[in-house]
């Protein structure tokens, strides 16, 4: 009875662990495309793909500028940096200078809507979010 109940809370702490691991949102609505995106199970590495492209292109093209002690002046940021909803806003509203002043001008529309997703995917909130509209 002992070993059975052991086995139990055993199966209940794992079982928990991977669905909390698991907890990032799985889609987002994108103002800018007025659609659904569907954001995959999995890690968003910097590498892989589809999703990794997001992350690569934050490393390779925000982080030139956004990272710390930078000579450009750009406050230090990191995906945690903001809530989701606020790096949705970002994107939607393009307020930030590097919006405005020529910086994303590389980067291609699907480029950034992948580190929109990537980007809100590890949002400061996006272990919380229950949003269910998309689904």
């Amino acid at each position: 009875m002992r070993v059975m109940l052991i086995a139990v809370l055993c199966v209940s702490v794992v079982f928990g662990f991977f669905t909390q691991a698991e907890a990032r949102p799985k889609s987002r609505y994108d103002a800018t495309t007025k659609s659904f995106r569907i954001l995959e199970s999995g890690p968003l590495e910097w590498d892989s793909s589809p999703w990794g492209e997001g992350g690569k292109v934050f490393r390779e093209v925000c982080k030139r500028c956004h990272s710390r002690d930078n000579d450009k002046g750009a406050p230090f940021i990191w995906a945690e940096s903001k809530t989701s909803a606020a790096w949705n806003r970002v994107f939607a509203e393009r307020y930030p200078k590097c919006a405005n002043d020529g910086s994303w001008d590389g980067i291609t529309p699907d480029q950034l809507l992948k580190l929109n997703d990537y980007l809100y995917r590890y949002g400061l909130n996006s272990q919380d979010i229950t949003d269910d509209r998309c689904q």
